[in-house]
């Protein structure tokens, strides 16, 4: 993608998502949502719901795309599954891309839509007391973060999902270097994403490299999802550890032999289902396990 523009970066990825994916299970409800943000914005999202008489937990997730591609329709199949196999809710949100809206704003954006949920998903039907942050690769960075600042304002979390997340402020780590070419997410193409999302100087704010937050003590327990041959691998483990190290408690799945972004590759990638079915899994045990230290 670093060949291409970002409009032609955003086509490519459009049209190879339904080519790679799953066909989409049907869900009985869908719904378009509009979700305000600090500045008024009104971020797309899209709320996926199997049939319940009960009240439903419900998961925020964040697609991935290196903060400037990818939205709602690239991770349509994935939040199906997960709607479908994790007995729940999810909402899935099309927070605004870099290069027209950088750092920060992602930032902004998924922790604004995560205090929306809180407050007002009781209108959707939702269960507020049962509330998870969910991501990959970028997604994955912003659910952390959202992980970190629910903890500091108070808000009880059952789980954090993160699929292959970005924790660190340099890609430069062994994986980094090993899975540099040939991977399919190359150096390159990792270069040209951040240098449209954030000043090199900011790299080292925690929003960006949640490795870096001072205290990681007391946020939400964490499923963690990683590629073998992925470049982000060795971030993703420390972590992983550093959670663990806090007393966090952590589930870490390490999928051998697949590339970053096998989880929308379905149709190639026969261990995408059981990534499918292993997080779904991880969000029956946080609702199920965990209701009365979410209330």
């Amino acid at each position: 993608m670093h060949a291409m523009s970002v409009e032609q970066a955003r086509a490519f990825y459009r049209a190879g998502a339904p080519l790679l994916d799953l066909p989409p299970a049907p869900v009985e409800r869908v719904q378009e949502l509009l979700i305000p943000a600090r500045d008024g914005y009104l971020m797309p999202a899209r709320l996926y719901a199997p049939h319940s008489v009960q009240t439903l937990p419900a998961l925020l997730y964040f697609h991935g795309g290196g903060f400037t591609i990818g939205g709602l329709d690239t991770h349509d199949t994935l939040c199906r599954q997960l709607s479908l196999l994790g007995a729940c809710a999810v909402v899935s949100l099309d927070y605004r891309l870099a290069p027209e809206h950088r750092f920060p704003t992602a930032v902004h954006d998924a922790w604004d839509a995560l205090q929306w949920l809180a407050a007002q998903g009781q209108s959707l039907g939702l269960d507020t007391a049962r509330l998870a942050v969910g991501g990959d690769s970028a997604g994955g960075t912003l659910a952390a973060v959202c992980a970190l600042m629910a903890r500091d304002a108070g808000l009880a979390l059952c789980l954090q999902l993160l699929f292959y997340p970005g924790t660190t402020a340099h890609q430069d780590t062994d994986s980094h270097r090993r899975y540099a070419q040939g991977f399919l997410l190359d150096k390159e193409t990792v270069d040209w994403f951040f240098a449209h999302y954030i000043d090199v100087q900011d790299r080292g704010d925690w929003r960006f490299a949640p490795l870096n937050a001072p205290d990681h003590s007391g946020v939400a327990p964490a499923w963690l999802g990683l590629a073998e041959c992925d470049p982000l691998i060795d971030e993703g483990i420390a972590y992983a550890d550093v959670l663990r190290m806090a007393g966090v408690p952590v589930d870490l799945e390490i999928y051998r032999g697949v590339i970053h972004g096998f989880l929308t590759m379905g149709r190639a990638i026969g261990l995408t289902r059981q990534a499918h079915a292993d997080a779904a899994r991880a969000l029956v045990s946080a609702w199920q396990s965990r209701p009365m230290s979410c209330r």
